[in-house]
């Protein structure tokens, strides 16, 4: 039986009135472009060594202005090191950052210039599998401690957890008063409501894929979502035949945005009613009132996919020791609160390491950790013959 998390968290109730607000703006740290490369090494200044590091991320926009506030923070503090940041769309370019390390890695070539990596738990497990990335402890990197062992454990200590979102229903409680509780509900209200819900293209953003997702693995037993046999394929039947029955229901009969931020746009405009979406953008957007006052949230049972998003560390790095310093930073409960500020995302620290205040502020919420593996992509290329292209 897999537990469902359950985390001192975001208040993710049918009844809650989304008004956190998103903390302080950007500074100015310089973001490359993926297609630009990096140039690792150091350069000198003032007498004295300066490490450069590169740090490849993948995410939204948040996620870039997340990272543009504190690289800042931690040069500042850290005056010989110099964090590079190339930033990496959601829905782009994931694989190829994996794959541009292998390439490095079998031509004696490092890590290929990647010093730092940020992505999903799929990353990372594909990255354990190709013994991609180093192990870190709480020797390099002593905040450690502050994070909850077993969730190290459950990555082979291979991954640091430095935050945690949900994919939650967010709707416009003016014009849904009583939100569905539970998936059947859900596809329901999408049922008598045509057109007033969106989930964006699953290839281009995590909150459509876990619609898909959990729309396939409902109909599967519950220790299903954590294995990558091929074999489980062919129990996906069911559940493809739910999404192309709901397909023209959809919005447009049968658009689907690209990327996380699709979806939103289309609620911020009332194009759409309901969507799924990543909880933390949510509460960002309604902060800054990108989403009307009367946006809510809530989850649904069995809940959307949740979970850290971590940093991985390539194991051919030539810059280990600046890097697990930067780590170590980010895992500060300085660092920490930015995220919970700005990001409205969950820490990644034990929350009994953060201020009273911080802890007073969440609530409960549910979410299932999803790891399938290359699977995900199967699950991709089907809904694109299948659904998308009906």
């Amino acid at each position: 039986m897999i537990k469902v998390k359950r985390m001192v968290g975001l208040v993710l109730t049918a009844g809650l009135v989304l008004t956190a607000a998103a903390g302080c703006g950007g500074a100015g740290n310089k973001t490359s472009n993926p297609a630009q490369g990096t140039q690792g090494g150091s350069g000198g200044g003032g007498g004295s060594k300066t490490e450069e590091i590169s740090f490849y991320f993948t995410g939204s926009l948040n996620v870039k202005e997340l990272w543009e506030t504190l690289v800042p923070m931690f040069e500042k503090q850290n005056p010989n090191i110099k964090v590079k940041l190339v930033h990496i769309e959601s829905g782009t370019g994931g694989q190829s950052t994996i794959d541009r390390m292998l390439a490095a890695r079998q031509a004696g070539q490092k890590s290929g210039g990647i010093d730092l990596y940020e992505s999903s738990l799929s990353d990372l497990t594909k990255g354990i599998k190709e013994d991609l990335w180093a192990a870190v402890d709480t020797k390099s990197i002593p905040n450690l401690s502050k994070v909850e062992e077993s969730t190290l454990q459950n990555v082979q200590y291979k991954g640091v957890p430095y935050r945690s979102s949900a994919v939650v229903l967010a709707y416009n409680s003016a014009k849904v008063p009583n939100p569905p509780k539970t998936a059947n509900e859900l596809y329901d209200w999408i049922r008598q409501n045509p057109g007033r819900f969106a989930y964006n293209d699953p290839t281009t953003g995590g909150s459509g894929d876990s619609f898909v997702v959990t729309a396939i693995y409902n109909f599967l037993p519950p220790d299903a979502i954590t294995k990558d046999d091929p074999s489980i394929m062919s129990q996906w039947d069911k559940g493809f035949e739910l999404l192309k029955e709901l397909h023209p229901y959809m919005y447009q009969k049968g658009v689907y945005p690209k990327k996380n931020q699709g979806t939103l746009d289309l609620l911020a405009n009332g194009e759409v009613d309901m969507i799924p979406a990543w909880s933390d953008m949510v509460l960002e957007q309604v902060g800054k009132k990108l989403l009307p006052e009367t946006t809510k949230m809530t989850q649904i049972d069995p809940p959307f996919n949740g979970g850290p998003t971590y940093l991985m560390v390539p194991k051919l790095s030539e810059h280990l020791d600046a890097v697990y310093k930067f780590l170590d930073f980010v895992m500060s409960q300085e660092a920490q609160m930015v995220i919970v500020n700005k990001m409205n995302g969950y820490p990644g620290i034990k929350l009994s390491e953060m201020p009273q205040e911080v802890q007073n502020k969440f609530d409960k919420v549910a979410y299932r950790t999803f790891n399938l593996g290359d699977l995900g992509k199967e699950i991709q290329k089907r809904w694109q013959r299948e659904v998308a292209g009906q």
